[in-house]
């Protein structure tokens, strides 16, 4: 049986309710998180807790992107030349990116433990 993922899926997990499809949503959601997470069995035992804290570790990581990007001229411009601050300004709009993208997936696998069906909008 082959399911339907919405756009933004994480590519290595399995559709939604097919066969396997959780252990992969497992083993994504343990690599968005801290590896001391890995150690607590009630993570392991139930996906649907560990995508809560996957969503909330990822959601931490955006506002810290946030944060880093309003302050990093007062923090660094005292310390650094411009085309350094803007290397740094770079990769922290780079980071974000990636964490927006990352935030979405972490959500939609949650959703999918929570038991939403997706389904393609015509």
């Amino acid at each position: 049986m082959t399911g339907y993922v919405p756009p933004g899926w994480p590519e290595g997990v399995r559709p939604p309710h097919t066969d396997g499809w959780e252990d992969t949503a497992a083993a994504f959601l343990l690599d968005c998180c801290p590896a001391e997470y890995r150690g607590y069995a009630v993570l392991r035992r139930h996906p649907v807790i560990l995508a809560r804290f996957a969503v909330a570790h990822v959601e931490s990581q955006v506002q810290a992107c946030r944060d880093g990007i309003g302050g990093v001229r007062a923090s660094l411009g005292p310390f650094v030349g411009p085309e350094a601050l803007e290397a740094a300004l770079a990769a922290w709009h780079e980071q974000a990116e990636l964490l927006r993208r990352r935030r979405r997936e972490v959500g939609l696998v949650e959703e999918a433990l929570r038991g939403q069906v997706f389904v393609r909008k015509l």
